[in-house]
């Protein structure tokens, strides 16, 4: 089932499936952060308004605002 990041809850798993259209401004930061296609993640938290987004990917943790949390297209794993 292919959703938004922003749809999942905290301690689900996902795997990156794609990018939103017009994504330029903020794939490269992404892509440098480890979100590539078929990376798999953890939601780790949420903030109360669901910005930030905080991901366990590749061992380490990351944080997203929420204009990039938008850009992914994941999966549930």
């Amino acid at each position: 089932m292919v959703l938004s990041l922003r749809e999942m809850e905290v301690g689900s798993k996902g795997r990156v499936k794609g990018y939103r259209e017009g994504a330029k401004p903020y794939l490269d930061k992404l892509l440098a952060m480890g979100l590539t296609i078929g990376a798999e993640f953890t939601v780790s938290r949420v903030a109360p308004l669901g910005d930030p987004v905080e991901l366990n990917v590749r061992g380490y943790d990351i944080t997203l605002r929420k204009n990039e949390a938008e850009i992914l297209i994941v999966e549930r794993r």
